[in-house]
């Protein structure tokens, strides 16, 4: 099948896909969602993770275009300040903080109000679009160089960005609706927003098609991507939860993430 092609579908599978998956759970009851979200975000940490050191750092480095280990460290390095620095600037946070709580609304509102006093509901959802557009076109630049480096690698980071998703748009798709927008508009405009990860690994493959050289480094960012979102932004919220057996469940679903990707890696290969 043709590169392209590839890049195309699983880019799909990364944006649209989570979407449809995420706005099924808003047909089940809260408290079922409150209940399923927080296990969908155990095992989104453990994608992410696997997806980073089983996939893309293994690739970046082992990549035919020969790369110093220790610049490859410095840019995972400079990535995770970087995603840092994003979050500091109200570009990422709304993405990741916070999954699986009914409250989520209200961090929203809290952390928006400064922006437009008169209006804080419709601005969160706004921002919430906005940032959801920007993360997925660059969702859908990390697909495209992991498939044009290896279509093996591609399928799996496609499917650990789908995995986290899930749980980030159904908490993208709570704010929208408490600021003010119908299930049907929260629908149609998050999966407008969601085509941006196929406009970005699009793009991506033409502008990179040329450029393999640095496609060890933006594997690279791509992991420093996933180990911040899961380090930063879902361990934490795992926390609020510390009885031993909430403990086990938690590592439990973790290490299923984990193992689903290193099958699904080892099985293609």
């Amino acid at each position: 099948m043709d590169l392209l092609i590839w890049i195309i579908i699983f880019s799909i599978l990364g944006g649209l896909l989570s979407v449809i998956i995420a706005s099924s759970f808003l047909l089940l009851p809260a408290n079922t969602r409150q209940h399923a979200v927080p296990h969908l975000v155990s095992f989104a940490i453990g994608a992410l993770l696997g997806a980073s050191f089983l996939g893309l750092l293994p690739h970046a480095i082992e990549h035919e275009f020969v790369v110093d280990p220790h610049t490859i460290g410095l840019t995972l390095l400079i990535g995770l300040l970087s995603f840092f620095l994003l979050e500091k600037m109200v570009l990422w946070r709304h993405c990741h903080s916070h999954h699986g709580h009914e409250n989520i609304p209200e961090l929203g509102e809290d952390h928006h109000h400064h922006h437009h006093q008169e209006d804080p509901k419709k601005a969160a959802g706004a921002l919430i679009l906005i940032g959801d557009a920007i993360h997925n076109f660059v969702d859908g630049v990390l697909i495209a160089a992991a498939f044009l480096t290896d279509v093996h690698l591609g399928i799996v980071t496609a499917l650990a960005i789908a995995a986290h998703e899930i749980p980030q748009e159904l908490g993208d798709f709570v704010i929208l609706l408490h600021s003010g927008y119908s299930r049907r508009k929260a629908l149609y405009f998050n999966m407008l927003s969601s085509l941006a990860t196929v406009v970005g690994a699009v793009a991506a493959y033409f502008l990179l098609a040329d450029m393999q050289h640095i496609l060890p480094y933006i594997l690279v960012v791509a992991a420093s991507s996933f180990i911040y979102i899961a380090v930063a932004d879902l361990i934490p919220g795992l926390h609020n939860k510390v009885k031993p057996s909430e403990t086990l469940q938690q590592i439990s679903l973790i290490a299923a993430g984990v193992v689903f990707i290193y099958l699904a890696h080892s099985t293609l290969h």
